[in-house]
This record gives structure tokens, sequence and C-alpha cells, in this order.
């Protein structure tokens, strides 16, 4: 039975190593990247925090409706006990009219406590604020948006940078084969005499840079891979590895709609015309408060023949009116800045549409360019490998020299350098005119 026990345990444990393997080599797609970023990436929660902030201002502006009570209280102790100018007539009838006595009053302890209300009727500042704010919320939602058509657009670009760089790493690596396999029958032939030792010198110069070559590359491919990871929210050591191969589409056309930097700016100007239009209410409009307090007063004297500490009701109820007449062109000041900003919103609308219309066509020029690029150069990348394959076989038949096949083969190279920067070209025509037609403005 234990023996039985090992090993299911045994199993099990292999199981779980051969589980844990291949999900270390579980392959990223790009909306996996994207959906992972929408989760960890700490530019897109600080965003999220700024939609919350903005309800929570929008919440603060209206709870300025609410009735506000407070407690007071103090406590006063008169070393000097305030001191009022009596007409003597009050405690002698015959004296003369126009002469005053000086009297204290009150006692030297004084306690007063009281519950204040007050409550806001008719305030043009409080409604003004509660449409500004509502208005802010929108702009932090966009602005969110914003920063998840960013997060969009930097991992997009990193994943294409990501999978040219693993087509370039398997174009230089089928190529270091060919020159490793190219070395063997050069030395091969010098050794019977039928090549030179320069000749075998160069080929050793090709291997050498195609090395160097393919460990940049693999360089450059981690580097890509870490700047993904940084991007999604993830640990830098965690293994990710992309799809290999580029989905490469060349018909993709997309309706124009309303850019998150437009929309922006639209609600800008809506802010904008909220706060003047509070302005120029607070100007000549009144605000109305209701004001309550109930307490009660105390009253105290520490005498050597007489104390006591007394304590006597105070309330009232009421309405507040305050109408501002004059404050200095404070108001007017604030009302010429907001006109000015207003300006500046809508020159910015007109300014951000032509541009972005500008853009679209550049996009679109770029794309058609990079797709034409594309369809030239794969037929190229044929051509060049047929050369080079026929151009190796006649030098084994001693029909073509190293020179023709170390030409044969840079036309190669190049021909597959400039297919893969057509295809990221393309890549990257498509993403920004994405982009700039608002069809990447959520994340799916």
């Amino acid at each position: 039975m234990k023996l039985v026990n090992i090993h299911k345990q045994t199993a099990l444990l292999l199981f779980f190593l051969i589980g844990f393997q291949a999900a270390q080599a579980q392959v990223w797609t790009m909306q996996q990247c994207i959906d992972t970023a929408q989760v960890h990436n700490r530019n897109l929660q600080m965003s999220r925090n700024n939609i919350a902030i903005g309800e929570q201002k929008a919440m603060e502006a209206k709870a300025n409706l609410i009735p506000k009570v407070s407690v007071n209280a103090d406590y006063k102790y008169f070393t000097n006990l305030p001191y009022q100018l009596m007409p003597l007539s009050t405690f002698n009838p015959a004296a003369p009219e126009g002469q005053f006595k000086e009297a204290q009053f009150g006692v030297p302890h004084n306690i007063n406590v009281n519950l204040q209300l007050a409550m806001s009727l008719y305030n043009p500042q409080v409604y003004g604020a509660i449409r500004s704010t509502e208005i802010a919320s929108e702009l932090a939602v966009l602005q969110c948006q914003k920063t998840e058509e960013q997060i969009y657009f930097e991992i997009s670009n990193l994943y294409y940078n990501a999978q040219i760089l693993n087509h370039q790493f398997v174009f230089v690596d089928s190529n270091l084969i060919n020159a490793t396999r190219l070395l063997k029958n050069i030395q091969m032939l010098n050794e019977q005499l039928l090549a030179k030792g320069t000749d075998v010198s160069r080929v050793k110069l090709q291997v050498a840079q195609l090395t160097t070559q393919k460990s940049s590359i693999s360089s450059k491919y981690e580097q890509v891979l870490n700047a993904l990871k940084f991007a999604m929210g993830i640990s830098i050591k965690q293994n990710l590895q992309i799809e290999s191969n580029i989905q490469y589409q060349n018909s993709n056309e997309y309706t124009l709609s309303s850019t998150i930097d437009i929309r922006i700016v639209k609600t800008q100007n809506r802010l904008l015309s909220s706060e003047l239009s509070t302005l120029n209410k607070s100007r000549f409009l009144p605000s109305l408060n209701l004001i309550g307090m109930y307490g009660t007063t105390g009253f105290g004297y520490n005498g050597l023949t007489n104390s006591f500490l007394n304590f006597y009701p105070i309330s009232f109820a009421g309405t507040q009116l305050t109408y501002p007449l004059f404050n200095g062109t404070v108001t007017q000041r604030k009302i010429n800045q907001k006109k000015y900003e207003f300006q500046n919103s809508e020159l910015q609308y007109g300014l951000i549409t032509e541009q972005n219309n500008m853009q679209v066509e550049n996009a679109k020029l770029q794309r058609m360019v990079a797709k034409n690029s594309v369809e030239t150069t794969t037929e190229q990348i044929e051509l060049a490998k047929t050369i080079y394959e026929q151009t190796t076989l006649q030098q084994k038949q001693g029909t073509a020299s190293l020179t023709d096949i170390l030409l044969a083969d840079n036309a190669l190279r190049e021909a597959q350098q400039v297919y893969l920067s057509a295809v990221i070209e393309y890549l990257k025509a498509d993403l920004e005119l994405k982009k700039l037609t608002g069809n990447i403005s959520t994340i799916k």
C-alpha cells in the first residue's frame, strides 16, 4: 500500500512539474498582454483613482446643500469687567442732562455653550460648483480612457518590436547556419589547395559578424520583453513568450469617429463655460441661508460673601440674505481670465481637429507605402533565396567564386531586413491610423 502511495505521489509530482513548465512556457497573445495591463498597470490604476476622486469631489459639492450643525463653547474670565457710560439721570433724576457716569457690568465668569444650524437655501456658487464637478468627473473618465489608449498603443508597439526582433533572430540564425556550412566547404577546398587562405578568412569574418549580430538581437529582444513586462505591470523575472507569427492584415479600414483628445477638449470647453457662468451669476444673485441657534449662557461670581454660577437659555431662528455689492473687481478679473481660457480652448479644439485630419491622411499614405513595400520585398526574399542557392551550387561546381556567394548572401540579408522594416512600418502605421480614427479608445 505504501509503495502504491509513493507511486501516486511521484506521478502527481511529475504531473505538477510538467504542468508548471507548460505554464512557464505559455505563449502570451497581444490581447492577453493588454488584459493583464488592465489589471496591473499602475498608471491605469492611478487614472481609476482619479475617477473616484472626481466622484468624491462631486459628492462634496452636493454636500454643501446639506444642513451644517456645529457645537460651540467658550469660557471667559474677566480680570477687568467692561465699562459702560450711563447717564447720571439713571442714578439721580435731578442730575443735569449730558452728564454720564462710568459703570462696570457683568460678572467675572462667562460661559457660552450653543448648538448652531446653517443651511443654504439658495447659493449660485454652490450650484455652479455642483455642475462644474460633474463635468470634471466626466473629464477624469476621459483621461482614464486616454491612459488605456496609451497603454494599448505602447504594448502593441512593444509586442510588434518583439515579434520583429524574433524574426530577425530567425533570419540571422538561418544565415549563420549557411555561413558555417560555407566555411566548412571553403576550408575543405583550402586543404585541397582549391581555395585561398584569404577566402577562408573572409568567410570566418562573415560568421563572426553574424554571431555578433545574433547576440545583439537576442539582447535587444530581452530588453523589449522587459519593457513589455513593465508596461503590463508584472514582474521582470516572470517568464514571457510571445507569438512568433505576425498577424499581418492589409485590408483594415476604420470608420472615422471622435478621438479621445477631441472629446477631452470638448469637455474642458464645457467646464470653462460652466465656471464662467457661475462667476457671472455670483456677481448679481444673492445667497440665502437658513440659520438657527440653541444654547445657554452662564454667569458666575466667586465673591467672599456671595458665590454663584447661573445658566440662562438662549435660542433663535432666522434667515440670512447676502448680496454682493462690490469686491474690488476681483470677480470681474476672474471672469476676464475665464474668457481668455475659453477662447484658447476653442482654438485648441480647431487646432487638434485639423491636426488629426492631417495625421490621418499621412498615416493612410504611410500604410499604403508600407503595404506595397511588404508585397515587393516578399518577392525579393524568395528571389534572393533562389539566387543564393543557385550560386552555392555553382560554387561547388566551380563556376561561381566566393565573392559571388558573399554578394548573394548579402543580397538575401538585405532583402530580409527590408522586409522586416516594411512589416513593422505597416503595423505601426495601421496602429496609428486606428488611434487617429478613434477606434482604439477602449480595450476589450
